[in-house]
């Protein structure tokens, strides 16, 4: 749905008509506007007249086909005159991201859980609630749970979103592939036909190492990230490495954050010895790529002096 934002400007305020873009029905009349309102302030002003629309679902651009303007743009900024017309698009039901994190990270956890404690009607009767007899069994279930409390824990305490809400149909679409793959890894791990890696307890070890030292990478970028953005504002910087050395490699690649979840998964993928694995490391290795192709694209596009030796997420590579 897209509806049709005119305004127009007396001496000292604007006046505020809101139209269907599709029938240019009047909406609503919004009058003596403020000309420093924000935009966020006139999507409340348009809120209270009509409840479905609350801020969060609307989207208010310059044209109809271009990008939305941001909350914090101020109307007598923006490039129009005594009439302007803005286009309103209608993003539908909105959810937190603090929510879909919670949500999808949560899932897998204890998806896994219920396979390494084989409860009844995932395998055969005579193996519910048995353990497994290899000890890499435990300690793929012990790093499995810590990658996901990690992300729970960093989601309450250390995640700073520039946006507060996502569509809702997205926690579907996550939570799906989150939990499917959670279960298909977990089932395969957890049986009681599983065998251990190929070069035994060397494999496990030289994985294990892998696999803490990206989590600590991984943990350190997004602290880094944090700290660029003081708690209630969505201004952008360029990240640089900090005292830590497992920033360091900011002077490489623009998504470090992936690159260390990208280790984590290869490491488990090593330590399990299991296809399942495999393929969801890969799948979230090419998910991971259109993001930071897409974040680094952002960064060169918003910063003239970004960093050229960077890359996406592979130094030198990609």
């Amino acid at each position: 749905m897209k509806l049709e934002f005119k305004l127009s400007a007396t001496m000292k305020h604007y006046e505020v008509e809101i139209l269907d873009g599709k029938t240019k029905d009047k909406l609503c009349f919004l009058d003596k506007v403020e000309p420093n309102a924000t935009i966020g302030e006139i999507k409340s002003m348009f809120h209270k007249s009509h409840p479905q629309f609350y801020p969060a679902r609307q989207s208010i651009r310059l044209d109809a086909k271009g990008k939305s303007l941001k909350d914090e743009d101020v109307l007598q900024h923006l490039p129009v005159g005594t009439t302007a017309t803005f286009y309103f698009r209608d993003l539908g039901a909105q959810i937190s991201w603090v929510t879909v994190f919670l949500t999808e990270y949560a899932g897998p956890l204890i998806i896994y859980l219920l396979f390494y404690f084989r409860v009844p009607f995932i395998y055969a009767p005579k193996y519910d609630f048995t353990t497994s007899k290899h000890w890499v069994v435990h300690l793929a279930c012990m790093c499995h749970s810590f990658h996901y409390v990690k992300r729970l824990l960093e989601t309450l305490f250390v995640h700073r979103f520039s946006h507060g809400t996502m569509p809702l149909r997205n926690i579907f679409k996550n939570c799906t592939y989150y939990w499917g793959f959670a279960a298909w890894m977990a089932y395969y791990i957890n049986h009681p036909l599983y065998t251990p890696p190929i070069y035994g307890e060397q494999q496990v070890k030289l994985a294990l190492i892998m696999f803490l030292f990206c989590q600590i990478g991984n943990f350190s970028i997004h602290i880094a990230l944090r700290n660029l953005r003081p708690p209630g504002s969505k201004t952008r910087k360029i990240p640089y490495p900090t005292k830590n050395p497992f920033t360091w490699i900011f002077l490489l690649v623009s998504c470090p954050n992936y690159t260390y979840e990208l280790g984590s998964w290869l490491g488990f993928t090593l330590m399990t010895q299991c296809l399942p694995v495999a393929f969801f490391t890969i799948v979230g290795f090419i998910q991971m790529t259109v993001w930071a192709k897409g974040k680094h694209r952002s960064y060169l596009k918003e910063f003239p002096h970004y960093p050229s030796l960077r890359s996406p997420i592979l130094p030198f590579v990609l």
